[in-house]
Order: C-alpha cells, then sequence, then structure tokens
C-alpha cells in the first residue's frame, strides 16, 4: 500500500499553488543575486581552475546535496513517514532554495507545506528539518578534528559531548514530546530509533567526503583530508550564524582563515568565493532536477 496520501486542508487549491510559485520566484531570485552579486570578484578564482576542475567540483557538491537529502529522509521515515526517492527530493531540494531568503524559517515551512501534500504531518517534516542540523553539525566538528588536528581546533571537544547527548534517541524523543505537549499537538507516533540515528550519521558523513572532495576540485594542492576539515569548519561555523542566508560571509571567512596558512590570502578568498558559486549553482541544479522528475511522476 502506498504510503503518499493526499493532504487535506481548508485553503483553496489555487492560493496554495500561488504561494509556493511566489517562494519559489524569491528563492531563486535570492540564488541568483548570491551568484550576480560575487561574479567580478570570482571570475579571478574560476581563470585559474579548468572547466573538467569545476565540473568534478560541481559533481561533489551534488554528491554532497544528496546524502545532506538521504539523512533527512531517513529521519523523516523512521518518524513515520517514508517517502519515495524522487517526491521525497523535490520537497528537500525545494525546500532548501528557502536557505537564500533572509530568515531561517523559510526552508521548513516549505518542506511542511510540500510534504503535507504527501501526507506528512507539520510536526513530523518539522522534527526531520531540525534534527538534521544537528546529525551534520556533530558529524561535520568530528570531521574537523579528524582531518585538521587536535593542536589546532581540540577546542571543538567541548561541543562534541553536548551534540552527542542531544544525538541520543531517547533523549530526542524526550525532547520533541515535551515541545509537542507545549504547543498542545498530539505526539509522534513512530518515536526515532538507534537504527535510523546511525543511518542518518553514515549518510552526513558521506556528505562530508564529497563536500571535502568539492574544495579539494578547486584547490588541489591542500590535500583531500585538508579540504575535508576546511569545508566542514567553515559550514559548521555558518550554520550557527543563523541570521545570514546559508551562512553567507561567515563560511567565506572561516574557508580563508583556514587556507590562508598554506596559501596566500588572495587566492584563499577567491577559492571561498569559487565554492560559494559552485554550490549555488548546485543548488539550483538538484531543485530543477528534482523537480522535474517529480512533476513527471504526477502526469
Amino acid at each position: 500500500m502506498s504510503t503518499i496520501k493526499p493532504g487535506t486542508s481548508g485553503k483553496a487549491p489555487g492560493v496554495r499553488k500561488v504561494v509556493r510559485f511566489g517562494f519559489l520566484l524569491v528563492a531563486l531570485g535570492f540564488g541568483v543575486w548570491a551568484v550576480a552579486s560575487q561574479w567580478d570578484a570570482v571570475v579571478a578564482g574560476f581563470a585559474r581552475l579548468s572547466w573538467p576542475l569545476l565540473a568534478a567540483s560541481l559533481v561533489g557538491v551534488v554528491g554532497a546535496l544528496l546524502g545532506a537529502m538521504m539523512t533527512w529522509r531517513t529521519l523523516l521515515a523512521d518518524l513515520g513517514s517514508p517517502l519515495p526517492l524522487r517526491p521525497a527530493a523535490k520537497v528537500f531540494f525545494v525546500g532548501q532554495l528557502g536557505k537564500y531568503i533572509p530568515g531561517a524559517v523559510w526552508p521548513v515551512l516549505a518542506q511542511m507545506e510540500m510534504g503535507r501534500d504527501l501526507g506528512v504531518p507539520r510536526p513530523r517534516s518539522a522534527a526531520a528539518f531540525f534534527l538534521t542540523m544537528p546529525i551534520q553539525l556533530a558529524t561535520g566538528l568530528l570531521v574537523t578534528l579528524v582531518t585538521l588536528g587536535w593542536d589546532r581546533f581540540g577546542w571543538l571537544l567541548l561541543l562534541v559531548p553536548v551534540l552527542l547527548v542531544l544525538l541520543e534517541p531517547k533523549v530526542i524523543n524526550g525532547l520533541i514530546g515535551f515541545g509537542l505537549r507545549r504547543l498542545k499537538r498530539e505526539p509522534l507516533e513512530h518515536p526515532l530509533t538507534r537504527r535510523g540515528m546511525l543511518t542518518a550519521l553514515g549518510w552526513a558523513l558521506a556528505g562530508w567526503i564529497c563536500y571535502g572532495l568539492h574544495l579539494y576540485f578547486i584547490v588541489p594542492q591542500a590535500g583531500l583530508l585538508f579540504a575535508i576539515g576546511a569545508f566542514a569548519l567553515s559550514w559548521c561555523l555558518g550554520i550557527m550564524s543563523v541570521i545570514v542566508p546559508a551562512g553567507a560571509g561567515v563560511r567565506e571567512v572561516v574557508i580563508v582563515g583556514v587556507l590562508s596558512p598554506v596559501m596566500p590570502s588572495g587566492q584563499a578568498i577567491a577559492v571561498a568565493l569559487s565554492s560559494r558559486i559552485v554550490i549555488v549553482i548546485g543548488d539550483l541544479i538538484c531543485a530543477g532536477i528534482a523537480g522535474i522528475a517529480a512533476r513527471r511522476d504526477s502526469v
């Protein structure tokens, strides 16, 4: 029996379509603006790269984004809403475009709205979204420690125990239950399991390897392990700055700081800007392909 059920809502379908189309236009506009506003500064960085290296870097980004999507999809399934791959990809990737809009709520609101049409309760969508972030954060900090060395980033160990406690399914289920009670909502029908959590952690680690490959193809002289750690650290610190969209600026500053000891600062800036552009393009490609594939399935 299919797990996809049509959503029910008092809102007119036409109104929902207009709201979603408006969200998509705004998100795409901010994504295009993110590319255009940095174009002049990034030309020098791209000039140092060959097209095969850029293509390889983009493939690495797409692989990393797929890892993030599978992390989220695994959590959603473990919480009781397994989705087929293509609809899940559409909900995740199109919703993720909201990170380019100022404010941290747009991706989760978009995923909740689109997931509802697939029979996913809104609290469950929100739980999967907010669980994905600490999983990526915890694995990213561990990757940083392993690849960049304990001598420079040993202070990150102070955060790891807290994150590991928060990733314990019993703790997570208790926190979710408390939040739903405060909101006077029904409890989750399917609590998170340890197996689901470990599977999600595995997908997150695979995503970090792909992100490292993307940065390695941009700056191969830094080495693969260094590239994995440098990007993991920049992403973790960027995601903590929820005020700016998609960690814009913060991630670049961290990459420049990590790369400066091994290359001139000007080249490090070009690398950071090149990485941002490739990731934005990867986001747009994944959202476009996922949307087209899901639309064909519904025809």
